[in-house]
């Protein structure tokens, strides 16, 4: 069987983060951009490690619990639509723990989204640091989100 593999770029993922204000929508708790957390982990590799393919036993815990992702509240396999309007922030463990579950079956609830101009998932602070350190850019992962929230911050401020 095929699966329809679906990929959004890092501008909209950080628009849609910056929508919800970077607040997991299932469990109402603050997420972190995705660059930062790289960026953790370029600079303390041992305490911070990262694995390219996710392994748990070798990614730091944190990627899991406060990177975030796009979820469709009603998934694409239960009838619900790929477009924004369905898309919510939330944290890569939740988002595999409700896989193609409707929120009702797993007993959750759509928590509000948050402001981003009262949490900004440490964006802000990842654009400055970005502007000090712009080598950092070399790691093609955190030039691609820091080109994406160029753009997106202008929609933002």
């Amino acid at each position: 069987m095929l699966r329809n593999a679906r990929q959004y770029s890092e501008y909209k993922k950080t628009k849609v983060f910056c929508r919800d204000g970077f607040i997991d929508r299932y469990s109402g708790e603050k997420m972190v951009f995705p660059p930062v957390l790289r960026l953790l982990s370029n600079i303390m590799p041992i305490e911070f490690p990262f694995h390219k393919n996710w392994k748990m036993s070798e990614c730091h815990l944190a990627y899991w619990q406060l990177l975030p992702t796009i979820d469709h509240v009603i998934p694409v396999t239960r009838g619900g639509e790929d477009k924004a309007s369905n898309w919510v922030c939330t944290s890569q463990l939740r988002n595999s723990i409700k896989s193609s579950w409707l929120l009702k079956e797993v007993g959750w609830k759509l928590h509000k989204p948050g402001d981003v101009k009262e949490w900004d998932g440490l964006l802000n602070w990842f654009m400055s640091y970005i502007d000090m350190h712009p080598e950092a850019k070399d790691d093609k992962y955190i030039n691609s989100w820091h080109r994406a929230a160029k753009r997106a911050i202008k929609e933002f401020a």
